[in-house]
């Protein structure tokens, strides 16, 4: 099959009509009984995609697709029964051999193969972020909607019982109404100052697209890699991961893949979905790489019995005041919630509530999120008829959104006000190309 296989009208109406099939059957006709294990379909396989196979191995792997053919031969050694691909277009001309999807491309062809499982009525896990962009965003959360199917996004930290336990502390109101928070991670990839660089070692040395073309390596098809992105030779500067998600026609750098876990608690806990105005600020911006370093504060409205609240994005060598006047414990990451009534600080896999005199012996809430032993077993759960997931597309879209309009801010250099009905910011149409951007020839979602 072509890379730039275009998806016909009968092929569309045949993909259509199998999902409208399988979402109306009856209920025991699709659910599985708890012990009947899953076929799944691995797109992507090897990296990131080899971690997020071996979460769900416990099913059949049925499938195991990958643009690099090494990643789909060393994952056939644990799963040699599974069917081998290199174009995961191509794993959907017989959906009836599986049940669900797991996708774990690089980002920019994430939405493609995830709207492909959904039309085809596939429980789907997508590795964060969602998607590349806020309409892609908006187009997979609300297909997904329209479904009855189990759709995760891959932030395994959204599972853990820190997490769920920071959660309800927040909302329990211990630390009262939150009009503050701020979030930060100390990771330094991206294109850096020159002072920046001097400070750091995980920088990219690069400052522009390479003008030369290296040789591709064997078993890599470059043009399915490129996917939907403009065409460009290929350099050893994209590949392998995580180079590529540093420059934009394939990433969004560490807001978008950071932010899908730091911003998540915050994100949850204040129930937070479409923000009002958003502003940025860091390096000026480079239309290839993204910063290494730099901030983005979002706006939000009351919700529910919660305040207006300012969420801040801290990334790099940024970080809140607070951590620079070390009012609070100087951890590398974190996230720091404000309140009336005092200060909750939270990591992965911790967090203190501040002043912790003031706190000592406080009754806190009683346990209210389900627990789960993992954010793999929770999807698989939801397959075979379980409870929804937390992370499904749902919350996952809004919060993917919120996070590509930070880096869209930062891009445009502007404050700005935002229509989340209408997917526009207001004040600007500046915008409007980092929202949504043109599809190579003959790709199209």
């Amino acid at each position: 099959m072509s890379a730039t296989r275009r998806i016909t009208r009968r092929t569309f109406h045949k993909t259509t009509a199998a999902a409208v099939a399988t979402l109306a059957a009856p209920r025991f006709l699709r659910a599985r009984n708890a012990n009947e294990k899953l076929n799944i379909a691995i797109i992507g396989s090897g990296g990131r995609g080899g971690a997020n196979l071996n979460g769900v191995a416990s099913e059949n792997i049925v499938a195991l697709c990958d643009v690099n053919k090494a990643a789909v031969d060393a994952a056939a050694v644990k799963h040699p029964n599974a069917a081998k691909f290199t174009d995961f277009r191509q794993v959907f001309d017989k959906p009836a051999a599986f049940d669900a999807v797991v996708v774990s491309t690089c980002e920019h062809t994430h939405a493609f193969a995830t709207m492909l499982a959904l039309k085809n009525g596939k429980h789907v896990y997508c590795e964060k972020p969602l998607t590349h962009n806020i309409w892609e965003a908006r187009m997979i959360r609300e297909a997904a909607a329209k479904t009855k199917l189990a759709t995760q996004m891959g932030i395994q930290i959204h599972a853990t019982d820190n997490y769920r336990r920071v959660v309800e502390l927040v909302q329990g109101g211990v630390i009262g109404p939150v009009r503050e928070a701020h979030v930060w991670v100390s990771r330094a990839w991206g294109l850096q100052d020159a002072d920046a660089a001097k400070r750091n070692k995980d920088i990219v040395t690069i400052t522009d697209r390479p003008k030369t073309e290296d040789v591709v390596p064997t078993g890599l098809d470059w043009e399915l890699w490129l996917g939907p992105a403009p065409h460009r030779p290929f350099n050893n500067v994209y590949v392998p991961g995580p180079k590529w998600y540093r420059w934009w026609d394939f990433g969004n750098g560490t807001m978008s893949d950071l932010g899908s876990h730091r911003n998540d608690l915050a994100f949850w806990a204040l129930k937070l979905q479409a923000p009002l105005t958003i502003e940025a600020s860091g390096p000026p911006p480079h239309p290839e790489l993204a910063p290494a370093s730099m901030s983005a504060t979002y706006e939000y409205g009351p919700r529910g019995d919660q305040p207006a609240v300012k969420l801040t994005w801290h990334q790099g060598e940024n970080k809140p005041t607070p951590w620079l006047k070390k009012e609070i414990p100087q951890w590398g990451d974190g996230v720091l919630f404000i309140g009336d009534k005092g200060m909750l600080l939270a990591d992965y896999g911790k967090f203190v509530l501040l002043p912790e005199k003031e706190f000592a012996g406080v009754k806190l809430p009683e346990q209210s999120i389900p627990r789960v032993s993992s954010h793999y077993a929770e999807w698989i759960g939801a397959c075979k008829g379980g409870k929804p997931c937390h992370a499904n597309f749902e919350y996952s879209g809004w919060l993917t959104e919120a996070n590509h309009l930070g880096n869209v801010a930062y891009r445009v250099g502007k404050k700005l006000t935002w229509d989340a009905a209408k997917m526009v910011a207001t004040n600007t149409s500046e915008a409007d190309k980092f929202i949504r951007r043109e599809y190579r020839k003959g790709w199209e979602l």
